[in-house]
């Protein structure tokens, strides 16, 4: 053999090495090892346990020379034996148990090894037992709680190769101490293995003996020599035959062409060696869901340490995961899909806090296994990811020796959870740490996993294979954002994942790609112009494809100049954050265009998009001002963000969120952020009028120019596509929407269907949901499920095979809502509209039909992926009305699918339909709701609809559904009435019982409207409507006690029905009498019977016109003191305004007193003439709504001068002649003279303002500081604001005016705080430049001035008033300017405050919270002063030293 080593042959002396630390940390402290055994096959080692001494039992030279002679008499006893061979030394002979050596120097126990080995073998032998030796390897050992100890094992290994040792015997010569000569002595050995020990057969004291044994010696080594010849040419066959490289492909991959980006990965490790950790990269190339780790200092040093440097993981815990929130709460919660979870499943070294510190196995088992089990429940569940796109990957850098192991009980709660190892790959780090791992796993799973696991490579090669395995990579490696002054800045891989709601695009897109320059780029390019022109979502490489050479450009829709225009105005922008919506229909390429105009602005502004729908307004604005400032440090300017949002819901919302976190790292009045809003709309043209905001629109009707544009870019599809006219999305636009063109090409697909099969079956359910509900769609995963796929883990088959012919009318794509998976829609809306409407023709399949079979049909509640989107469409389907308020064509009583359904299949379909959502969804409470809706508004069966409504208030017992309940009551007042045809006592009994019922439950409805959750848990389908405070409880009341008077009206008492008995009634109702002084014709039967009957009901009765009064006043300060914060509520409000006014002038009407009964009051009581004719005076002001605080607020714009002259002398009259005169009789008669100044200044009818003052200070002075009564804190804002001149220092009350001002907000908010989150203060006045009562500018003036500046102005397009207010321009417009005074005063932790002399330090409420730097810098700043009545705010804040 060429290696052969001649006996006489001499090597040089090896210098000695660097230690052998091992990088595998593969003994814990008190493991057992097998037992010590004699030879077996040769080949696989035989162990030896030693302890040595500690450094307090023998001096270290004792100790090295122990090691040394127990290393070499083991070696040679090997060799001898020709068996390999391992010794260890800190563990315990006797019982195999780990305990550890303490160290002091690595480096002299391998130079005690490298300079002893020629002294132990013969001169001629010295070489091949170096080659047979091994140097030491030392072992660091781990606390069983899994951190490492300052303890070793030092291990040699002995392989006595055939082609070194041949049929040698190797002697040793041993150094033994004399004790009575002092001195040492060499003896000749020659050990062999004896069993489980090494034994020097020279040793015996019968020399003929041991020579016998010397001779049997070399007899068996000459036999043994081909037995191991044999034994190592099996193993080296062995290793040749091995393909484990290409096994880690195959399940790396699942036999595809690559590692694809879409399969999510769980990674269950423990400790990696320092050493190891930088072939440990291969998981930075993954999509890495995350990692389960048992090292507890993996943060500190570890694999986590080594995987945060560059990539984004977050420190999780087992318990984390076991919580009782929703699914969709956790993932967003813990940022799944959007960022790494590494979780530390035995607690972590560095942790204070001693529920997550490291455990022991023992411990671990009975506190945190649980724990663990339910965690993998949740994160291996098919509702988190689908089993077909999910790994599980064991790395064992260690043996697992137990079968208490916390690692193998992981393994086995995975494995229970995926019903088998069909998703795991195991990756041991030696074939020892795999023997060992099979062999529990046998014990535990009776499952046999070698075929599962990876023992013979290293982790260098695993970790290149892995990331060799990647498809190309789609993203440029270096991505840019555009920064100031045309630089850019990179945005690393790390730190973009950081923007987890966000979808960046960079300057450099699609540039210097992996995939570019792939054999696959050409197939990559077909998909993504195929996907797209089919009818899927815009990629940014649809525009970066098209300008490439040969292709034509990307088509340009017409208003694309006048968005681009709108979004990079000439002028600039005034205001920090500007709004734009681009309104359009679905399907017709809105989003398209408005990804078009960003694609062309990547490199002037930093754009970004809105990926995840659920994303809370204030995720978003952090991510956006983090991106904002992104690259940026000390520097002065911003490249603005441009947002594209896509049918937001609450987009002026969004808006102040951006401004709230915006900071001090903004430039004051430098534009910031442009938010564009995509909203989908039936009617864009209306929308778009309608709105305050600037705005474009498109339509579903193509211009000639742009039906050209289509029809170039098709003949070049035609080139480069075989079949593009089944690119259906794109040829229905090229066909201008053509209702004939979508029926012609859904009749040919589907006229060989069969509607009963599963590919019928999915038809009629994605068409069902694809054309009720708008952006619906199902998971690839359960449209698997619903065909009967099997072995879609290593599948072959796909859903295009499995649905074809009919595949050509859907599409797969990606969706990233709280998760990463693939689902399935039709190409486009009105193709799945078409496809139900053939389906109910064709195949007789009702609507009403298909809708029983989804909610039957058990799979589609299963677990699964977007489980819970499906089940909120669903929901959505059969719930959600219309309204035109939301951008909707009509608005409809019922979901368009129940309308439908009653329309076509009548009303037992509909009830039906109804009750068997209701089995499904047992705990929603709005569809038991819709059903009593129904069943009251349609079938008038009043009995069924209270039951419904009763179990929906079960169920959740919020305002809406206890509205429900007073709507039953009030519709079967209503029947009671048509159908009492004439009235009878009896009727008018049950009508007055409803009555009473209606009001109660409308009442219920007020209350709960203060305490609303806004979302009700398991009714997905409204999670995020904007808030709004209800006010049907009010109106519902309102229209029941209108109903009441009418029908007491018209009570037949008498048969002339004579006008004097009505006028008895009222005044009844007024509650100036008793119905026991109602005189009426006692013999008839009739009349008797009918005021027996108001008389059981007299309470309720004279309840009526004071609770009436209590509404309509809390309406005037409902819509006059609080303005809504969304544009949809404006809307509502305007018609609850124009309803509440026709009941307001009904109520007058009722109550107004004729001439004939006031002479006749009069009459009677002639003392009662000033009181009578001060009434009057209060009528006349009811009548003109001016009796109110909030009324008074209101005349400022709905009352001429005459009208505002003679209601402040109504006032004065009250004021003056009132005997006891109220605190809200001054204050009103006080606002009426501050109105009236505004609208005349020069009239005569004026207080002067020392007098006004002087009864405001009276009226503070009785009620002191903690008043319900609002108003007299606001006027004191008005009329006592403090004044350079001090004239005002002379009131008593002047010293305590800041806490008059803070007694404004604290009383506010006792009467309003529950509506804030859909409401907030409206500012009537503003601090003027003059004195007294002209300094006091109400907002109507302003805006009268900003008309006559806005008519005067022919320069540009007018804006609106809204627009003005909403944008800040109107703050700049000269004749404001000229008007306000602009006030003084300092920013101070995120605060306002006005200083005036004498230490009067007056909060202030900045408008926008943008406006206020954060870092709480104390800065001195001027703004406009305007009054709410929640006290004064500050208007177009700047800062003095920016100027």
């Amino acid at each position: 053999m060429a290696n052969l080593l001649l006996a006489g042959d001499k090597l040089p002396q090896k210098t000695p090495q660097v230690p052998a630390v091992d990088t595998g940390l593969k003994w814990k402290e008190n493991d057992i090892l097998p037992p010590m055994a004699g030879p077996s096959n040769l080949i696989d080692p035989v162990h030896e346990y030693h302890l040595l001494p500690n450094v307090n039992e023998a001096s270290e030279r004792e100790i090295l020379c122990e090691f040394t002679r127990e290393v070499f008499s083991f070696a040679a006893s090997c060799m001898n034996s020709r068996t390999n061979g391992t010794i260890h030394f800190g563990v315990n002979g006797q019982h195999g148990q780990v305990v550890g050596q303490r160290i002091t120097s690595l480096n002299k126990y391998n130079e005690a090894f490298e300079s002893s080995l020629g002294d132990f073998f013969e001169e001629q032998y010295v070489n091949v037992a170096r080659l047979c030796i091994r140097p030491p390897t030392f072992i660091q050992v781990r606390h069983e709680n899994g951190t490492a100890s300052d303890k070793w094992v030092i291990e040699v290994d002995v392989v006595p190769a055939i082609s070194q040792t041949q049929d040698y015997l190797f002697y040793t010569k041993l150094g033994i101490t004399s004790t009575e000569e002092k001195h040492q002595c060499k003896t000749l050995c020659l050990f062999v293995r004896e069993g489980p020990r090494s034994v020097n057969i020279l040793a015996d004291t019968n020399p003929r003996v041991a020579q016998e044994k010397q001779k049997d010696l070399i007899e068996r080594v000459k036999r043994l020599v081909p037995v191991r010849k044999a034994a190592e040419e099996k193993k080296e066959k062995g290793y040749s035959q091995s393909h484990q490289g290409q096994r880690l492909k195959q399940l790396m991959t699942r036999e595809r062409h690559g590692l694809e980006s879409s399969l999510q990965v769980i990674v269950v490790t423990d400790k990696c060696h320092p050493g190891q950790l930088e072939h440990m990269d291969f998981l930075k190339e993954m999509s890495l869901f995350a990692v389960l780790e048992f090292d507890p200092e993996s943060d500190l040093n570890g694999t986590c340490q080594f995987y945060r440097r560059d990539r984004i993981a977050n420190l999780h815990y087992p318990r984390m995961y076991n919580t009782q929130d929703s699914l969709p709460t956790i993932i967003g919660k813990l940022n799944l899909f959007k960022q790494t979870s590494w979780i530390f499943c035995n607690g972590r070294l560095n942790e204070e806090n001693e529920e997550d510190k490291p455990l022991k196995p023992r411990e671990w088992l009975k506190t945190r296994s649980g724990d663990i089990t339910k965690m993998i429940g949740l994160l291996c569940s098919p509702d988190v990811i689908s089993k077909d796109r999910l790994l599980v990957i064991f790395v064992l850098h260690s043996a697992v020796t137990d079968l208490s192991d916390p690692i193998l009980e992981t393994f086995c709660a995975i494995y229970r959870t995926l019903e088998g190892v069909d998703n795991m790959l195991c990756i041991c780090r030696d074939s020892g740490v795999f023997n060992q791992w099979k062999t529990l796993i046998e014990s535990r799973c009776k499952e046999d996993i070698s075929n599962k696991c990876i023992h013979e490579l290293s982790l260098n090669e695993i970790s290149s294979t892995v990331k060799k395995l990647k498809e190309p990579q789609t993203q440029s490696s270096q991505r840019y954002l555009p920064s100031t002054g045309s630089s850019s800045v990179l945005l690393t891989k790390k730190n973009e994942e950081l923007f987890t709601v966000l979808g960046i695009l960079s300057e450099n897109e699609c540039e210097n790609t992996e995939i570019e320059n792939s054999d696959s780029f050409d197939e990559f390019i077909k998909k993504t112009e195929e996907d797209f022109y089919r009818g899927g979502q815009v990629r940014w490489w649809n525009f970066y494809l098209s300008e490439q050479r040969g292709s034509l450009p990307f088509i340009k829709r017409d208003k694309y100049n006048e968005l681009y225009d709108l979004i990079t105005p000439v002028k600039g922008y005034t205001s920090p954050c500007v709004m734009i919506n681009l309104f359009h229909p679905p399907g017709c390429g809105g989003t398209t265009l408005a990804m078009h105009v960003l694609w062309n602005l990547r490199r002037k502004f930093r754009c970004a998009v809105v990926r995840n729908s659920r994303a809370t307004n204030n995720d978003i604005a952090a991510q956006i001002i983090n991106l904002l400032t992104y690259g940026k440090q000390d520097q002065p300017g911003y490249t603005p963000v441009l947002l594209l949002v896509d049918n937001w819901e609450d987009v002026e919302d969004l808006k102040q969120c951006i401004l709230r976190v915006a900071g001090e790292r903004r430039q004051q009045n430098a534009l910031m952020v442009i938010i564009l809003n995509c909203e989908r709309t039936q009617f864009p043209d209306e929308s778009s009028r309608s709105s305050n905001l600037p705005n474009i629109f498109i339509t579903n009707k193509l211009s000639p120019n742009e039906q050209k544009l289509f029809s170039e870019k098709l003949q070049q599809l035609k080139t480069d596509h075989e079949k593009p006219e089944t690119f259906y999305g794109f040829m229905i636009m090229t066909n201008n929407f053509s209702e004939a063109y979508i029926t012609n090409i859904v009749s040919n697909s589907l006229k060989d269907l069969d509607a009963t099969t599963h590919q019928g079956r999915l038809l009629s359910f994605l068409a069902l949901l694809n054309t009720f509900v708008n952006g619906s769609y199902m998971s690839l995963s359960l449209c698997e499920e619903l065909l009967g796929m099997k072995n879609v883990l290593w599948k072959r088959e796909t859903l295009d095979d499995a649905m074809n012919p009919y595949s050509t009318l859907l599409i797969t794509f990606s969706v990233e809502e709280h998760g990463f998976y693939q689902a399935v829609r039709f190409l486009h809306p009105m193709i799945a509209s078409k496809c139900l409407q053939i389906l109910e023709q064709k195949h007789k399949l009702s609507v009403a039909e298909i809708t029983i079979d989804i909610l039957h049909c058990d799979r589609v509640y299963k677990s699964c992926m977007g489980k819970d989107f499906v089940v909120q469409n669903i929901q959505s389907m059969l719930i959600s009305r219309h309204r035109k308020e939301q951008g909707d064509d009509k608005d409809t009583l019922f979901s368009p699918l129940i309308e439908k359904i009653h329309e076509n299949e009548g009303p037992e379909k509909v009830k039906e339909l109804l009750e068997k959502a209701i089995g499904r969804f047992d705990r929603s409470a709005t569809l038991p709701q819709a059903l009593a809706r129904f069943f009251y508004l349609k079938e008038k069966d009043f009995q069924a609809a209270l039951k419904w409504a009763l179990d929906a208030r079960g169920k959740n017992s919020n305002s809406y559904i206890a509205d429900t309940v007073g709507q039953v009551y009030k519709s079967q007042l209503k029947k009671k009435i048509e159908d009492s045809e004439p009235l009878t006592a009896e009727a008018l009994n049950e009508c007055l019982i409803l009555g009473s019922k209606a009001a109660k439950a409308f009442q219920e409805s007020q209350e709960l409207a203060k305490k609303d959750e806004t979302v009700d848990l398991f009714d997905l389908h409204n999670r995020k409507r904007p808030k709004s405070y209800n006010t049907s409880g009010y109106v519902g009341e309102t229209e029941v006690m209108m109903i009441l008077l009418d029908l007491i009206r018209e009570l037949p008492l008498s048969q002339s029905r004579d006008r004097h008995q009505t006028d008895q009634l009222l005044q009844i109702l007024k509650g100036h009498h008793t119905l026991k002084d109602f005189h009426f014709d006692h013999s008839n039967t009739a009349t008797a019977q009918f005021v027996d009957v108001l008389v059981h009901h007299e309470r309720f009765l004279i309840s009526l016109k004071p609770r009436l009064k209590e509404i309509f006043s809390f309406f005037e300060n409902y819509f006059t003191y609080l303005r809504p914060k969304s544009q949809e509520r404006v809307t509502a409000d305007d018609r609850n305004k124009n309803k509440l006014s026709d009941h307001f002038k009904k109520y007058l009407k009722i109550f107004n007193s004729s001439e004939q009964e006031k002479a006749l009051e009069k009459a009677r009581n002639p003392n009662l003439s000033l009181y009578q004719e001060i009434q009057d005076q209060r009528f006349y002001l009811e009548t003109k709504r001016a009796d109110s605080f909030a009324g008074l607020l209101l005349c400022l714009s709905d009352k001429t001068v005459p009208e505002m002259e003679r209601i402040l002398k109504k006032w004065k009259f009250i004021f003056k002649n009132s005997p006891k005169r109220s605190v809200s009789d001054t204050v009103n008669f006080i606002l009426a003279n501050i109105v009236m100044h505004s609208t005349k200044p020069s009239s005569k009818e004026l207080t002067k303002y020392e007098e006004l003052v002087d009864l405001l200070n009276e009226e503070l002075q009785k009620e002191g500081t903690h008043s319900n009564l609002t108003e007299m804190y606001y006027l004191s804002m008005l009329l006592m604001w403090p004044t350079k001149d001090r004239k005002l220092e002379s009131f008593t009350t002047y010293k305590d005016i800041a806490t008059y001002f803070r007694s404004a907000k604290e009383s506010f908010h006792r009467r309003f705080s529950h509506m804030f989150p859909a409401r907030t203060a409206v500012a009537h006045f503003f601090l003027g430049k003059s004195t007294g009562l002209k300094r006091i500018v109400s907002k109507v003036e302003l805006d009268q001035v900003l008309r006559q500046e806005s008519c005067s102005d022919q320069s540009s397009q007018p804006c609106t008033l809204q627009q003005l207010w909403q944008s800040g321009a109107a703050w700049n417009e000269p004749q404001v300017k000229r008007e306000l005074l602009r006030v003084k005063g300092i920013s101070e932790n995120r605060k306002v405050y006005v200083n005036y002399e004498g230490n009067l330090k007056i909060p202030v409420r900045p408008a926008y919270l943008g406006d206020i730097r954060s870092g709480c810098s104390r800065e001195p700043i001027s703004f406009y002063l305007g009054f709410t009545m929640e006290g004064p705010v500050a208007y177009n804040i700047k800062y003095l030293t920016a100027q």
